[in-house]
């Protein structure tokens, strides 16, 4: 009988990179959300980190790549993780998300991965995010900016 590894070939993990980009617009704090699953699914922008990459690196070109902003990161706001199937596989996935400043640039939704991306009022997306976890993320944004001034 041949050894069995200790790994199971039906898990992996992932890593991915993302953030919460602000800008303020006549005192309202405004933050971008991407939609997916054919515009039924709205969430923060994000994805894969390369071999080599920072995480800081890969949530800027993450962010770039699926909303065409570019901005400049503030700081680290949460590490989430969730466990997700991929065909036969289960994939323990961990996403470190930052806030980021807006420096410049157009919403232009990544054609092959996004169905629209838009910028919402911080109170209105924290309603209209799909998932819980990133919901917690975007309130944290909310108590960053009310109780440290951080747009200012």
């Amino acid at each position: 009988m041949p050894a069995r590894s200790n790994r199971s070939p039906t898990h992996r993990t992932a890593y991915s990179s993302g953030g919460v980009i602000f800008r303020v617009i006549e005192q309202q704090v405004e933050v971008v959300l991407i939609a997916t699953d054919r515009g039924g699914r709205w969430g923060l922008p994000k994805g894969h980190v390369h071999r080599g990459e920072t995480a800081e690196a890969a949530a800027l070109r993450e962010v770039a790549e699926e909303t065409g902003l570019e901005g400049v990161i503030v700081r680290h706001l949460a590490t989430i993780e969730y466990w997700f199937r991929a065909g036969p596989s289960r994939v323990h996935k961990y996403v470190d998300l930052f806030l980021m400043r807006y420096q410049r640039g157009d919403v232009r939704p990544q054609q092959t991965e996004v169905d629209d991306a838009r910028w919402f009022p911080l109170d209105e997306a924290v309603m209209l995010v799909s998932f819980e976890r990133e919901r917690t993320v975007l309130a944290q944004v909310q108590t960053l900016i009310q109780e440290k001034g951080l747009y200012v």
